[in-house]
């Protein structure tokens, strides 16, 4: 029996040799031949053009890279062209437009993306249609239409994961943070691990005021992400989130890389300009905003980086960002979206306050966010009326009634107010509590905090008198 074996395996080794040899000749690889021993490697899937994957991307609410952005609109234009009755392709140029006009901050891509969703509507009502005019209501500030479209798209399909990511800018717009919670709940349930998920409780997480529980979000959404433009997008986040700290040369490190990852990511320009600024590097802040002005006009850099100038005593270059922002909120109205609020902060800080609160209190009665209520706040401080300015004041900082966030510009703020009313107390605590968040919050008010503290002087060590 043991020989039989040995004279097998003999067999086999020498038909094995002879069939190597014989391949050898032909000058063909065994591998090559049908049912030899090796089976051909499988052959490697083509990866996915810049088109697919900017579709992907947009399909999961990450963000996307401009060039495959175009080649996907490019694309779509001439498929819809082709075959104007495709709603699905509607619906995707749409959404495509959205991205496109959040990117690079050009409202002109917003009609054109109201139009596209609207036909993919009226062809067919699918919750991609709904959810894409959802996310355009928040790309314009629309935050009661976000909320309108978005919960009619989660009625037609409870299961999409992406339709929750939507309602939470939205509720968080209205300042609706119970809300925000349901919806971060239903999310996270749906789509546990995503890049995007984690990016989105980052962001209310920091809204919260839990600053290191944000931090780990936003660094394992970085870990996670899929392509080079979602990854520069949530290092850019996370560069917001250092800086907000006054950590300015990790925010600095994160803006950096953030650019080297994605060229295109301009709002990490414009974070560069500011922890540059705040670092004393002022040329090099001000070559980084002007480079993402030129590139993304955003009005809020513009803001910036007038303020930054005003700050150096150059009055005039202040004025040309100041025109320029009076410029891109014209723009972004003539694309239907709504950028009161950075107007309103303008006019309240640099020109007519009265204005501003008219901006600011229209703005309010239509979503009142915490963002809007410290506006308002500092808006009716600066008109002269300090009173009523307070309750807005506590409201964007007081926890109890979603004013969570740990942003020192409105602590700031409410200590100034708070000061003017005769609350030396807590005007003293709010403005050291504003320095300890972050100094260089700003060029402008973070010297004028250090000065009304200083005018407050210390506290009184006397008892208070009886009765």
């Amino acid at each position: 029996m043991t020989i039989r074996l040995k004279r097998r395996r003999a067999g086999w080794r020498r038909w094995l040799i002879a069939s190597v040899a014989g391949c050898a000749v032909l000058g063909v690889a065994p591998s090559l031949l049908p049912g030899t021993l090796w089976p051909p490697d499988p052959v490697a899937a083509p990866a996915p053009g810049p088109a697919a994957l900017a579709q992907d991307a947009v399909a999961a609410g990450a963000p996307a890279a401009l060039p495959g952005l175009a080649v996907l609109i490019a694309e779509r234009e001439a498929q819809v062209r082709a075959h104007p009755r495709d709603a699905r392709s509607w619906a995707v140029l749409g959404a495509a437009y959205v991205e496109q006009g959040r990117r690079t901050a050009d409202p002109a891509r917003f009609p054109k993306a109201e139009e596209a969703l609207r036909t993919a509507l009226r062809l067919e009502k699918s919750p991609a249609a709904l959810e894409g005019l959802a996310a355009l209501a928040v790309a314009r500030r629309d935050f009661p239409g976000a909320k309108r479209w978005g919960e009619a798209a989660r009625r037609l399909a409870p299961e999409r994961w992406t339709t929750q990511a939507v309602l939470i800018d939205a509720y968080t717009g209205l300042g609706d943070h119970k809300a925000v919670g349901r919806a971060l709940e239903r999310l996270v349930k749906l789509r546990p691990g995503a890049a995007a998920v984690r990016a989105r409780k980052a962001a209310v997480y920091r809204d919260r005021g839990w600053r290191e529980d944000a931090v780990a979000q936003i660094t394992d959404a970085v870990a996670v992400a899929r392509t080079p433009a979602e990854r520069a997008a949530y290092l850019e986040q996370a560069g917001r989130l250092a800086f907000e700290r006054g950590e300015r040369e990790e925010a600095l490190r994160y803006f950096r890389e953030a650019l080297r990852t994605d060229p295109g990511q301009r709002a990490a320009q414009a974070g560069q300009g500011r922890a540059l600024a705040a670092l004393g590097r002022t040329s090099e802040a001000l070559t980084a905003y002007q480079a993402a002005l030129d590139r993304q006009p955003r009005p809020e850099d513009a803001l910036e980086l007038g303020e930054l100038y005003e700050s150096l005593g150059l009055g005039r270059a202040a004025r040309v960002q100041y025109d320029l922002l009076r410029e891109r909120v014209r723009a972004a109205a003539a694309g239907g979206a709504d950028e009161e609020l950075v107007l309103g902060r303008f006019e309240a800080a640099h020109g007519d306050a009265a204005a501003a609160v008219r901006r600011l209190g229209a703005e309010w009665r239509r979503q009142p966010s915490t963002a809007v209520a410290d506006a308002l706040g500092w808006a009716l401080y600066r008109d002269g009326r300090a009173g009523e300015a307070l309750e807005y004041a506590v409201r964007a900082t007081d926890g109890e009634r979603g004013g969570g966030v740990r942003s020192a510009a409105y602590v700031y703020h409410r200590g100034v107010i708070e000061r003017e009313v005769g609350r030396y107390g807590a005007a003293r605590r709010h403005l050291q509590e504003a320095l300890r968040i972050n100094p260089w919050f700003s060029p402008l008010d973070g010297p004028r905090a250090r000065e009304v503290l200083a005018e407050l002087g210390e506290p009184s060590v006397e008892s208070p008198p009886s009765g």
